[in-house]
């Protein structure tokens, strides 16, 4: 049996880290659903870049939107939305399937609007409501400027995706934001079942601590931090005040490991996928992580749901001069200007093949 199967068993989702139209336009997608146990997709300015930089698919889908007045972000939006709406489609089954715990494909807001509130909420809206697709999340930043349109949001019924989330208290600050946007919607009686996930990257701790810590520390940092962040998520949802919105309907927000591909050449190329199993959460891959996973047979024993050895292996970190809080602070403005970079070259992107698309037309 393949371990993407072996991890599906165990309860974790596996969803895909990329899309793009080659993608789905070649079945490809939907062998991985078939064949490889993924359940779900997510996307990043980073990914559509990407995308659309290796690619001729999107340069009808350009032509058209230029003679219909599109251009730059809006232009963007139109692309992504065909990719992302048909990508709902491939996974409507294992949403309705799993009741709305799975199926899901998120998309992200613009990575402009990371630090305002009120145009993210107002781009949140407008994104959910030209997909038309239930399984979709929004993906909002989890930085201190999001939390009240995560929150916003959560009341308003759009299922959102907290992204850019590195540490346990960042993750704390988001699921607070998750459930006041819940029990707003009890208090207003409405339904409070709007769906959730809080996604923490994993990785870039690793690469942020190369070469500060002695040899035995090298790429522990993330799943030490994943560890405290997993204990803190199963303390929360089991809190009177987390039962109270489960008594009334509300849903649990899912822990989504992200950034999950191993960045060390030196490491097992499936090293946070062993450590970060856990029943109840998601692992995001990028494709050369799922295939190298579905080479395997075994997935290891998992997460314990204590964090294991995950504090003393924290105090060894901090022994060795590295500031947890702080360096989560720095990960998540880096994080933020990185997507905010990805952005600025997409618009590029979509600026130079309108412009030779348009003249070639």
């Amino acid at each position: 049996m393949k371990a993407t199967q072996l991890l599906h068993e165990f309860g974790q989702s596996i969803w895909l880290d990329n899309i793009t139209r080659d993608l789905l336009d070649s079945g490809t997608l939907r062998q991985y659903i078939a064949e490889l146990s993924v359940t779900g997709l997510t996307s990043n300015p980073t990914i559509f870049d990407h995308a659309l930089k290796k690619s001729a698919a999107y340069d009808a889908s350009i032509r058209d939107g230029l003679k219909r007045g599109r251009s730059g972000e809006e232009l963007f939006f139109d692309l992504a939305l065909q990719d992302i709406t048909r990508a709902a489609d491939e996974f409507r089954a294992t949403f309705e399937r799993t009741n709305g715990v799975d199926g899901w494909v998120s998309l992200e807001v613009s990575p402009l609007l990371a630090y305002d509130a009120q145009r993210t909420i107002a781009a949140a809206r407008d994104l959910h409501a030209r997909a038309k697709r239930p399984n979709l999340f929004i993906k909002i930043p989890g930085t201190r400027e999001g939390l009240p349109a995560i929150e916003a949001a959560i009341f308003a019924g759009i299922p959102v995706n907290v992204t850019l989330l590195f540490s346990r208290e960042q993750y704390l600050a988001a699921a607070e934001a998750y459930l006041r946007g819940v029990e707003r919607r009890i208090a207003a009686g409405l339904n409070p079942a709007v769906a959730s996930v809080a996604s923490v990257f994993i990785s870039r701790w690793d690469v942020a601590s190369a070469g500060r810590v002695p040899a035995e520390l090298t790429n522990r940092l993330g799943i030490a931090i994943a560890g405290r962040t997993y204990r803190a998520a199963q303390q929360l949802l089991v809190s009177s005040r987390w039962q109270r919105a489960f008594n009334a309907g509300a849903l649990a927000q899912r822990l989504l490991w992200a950034s999950t591909g191993t960045k060390d050449p030196k490491a097992d190329e499936v090293l946070y996928v062993k450590s970060l199993a856990a029943p109840f959460t998601v692992n995001t891959m990028p494709e050369a992580t799922l295939q190298a996973l579905a080479r395997r047979a075994e997935i290891g024993a998992g997460m314990a749901a204590d964090g294991g050895d995950c504090e003393a292996v924290l105090a060894r970190f901090g022994q060795a001069g590295i500031d947890v809080e702080a360096l989560a602070a720095q990960l998540q403005d880096e994080g933020a200007k990185a997507f905010v970079k990805s952005w600025q070259e997409l618009l590029g992107v979509i600026a130079t093949k309108s412009a030779t698309l348009g003249t070639a037309a």
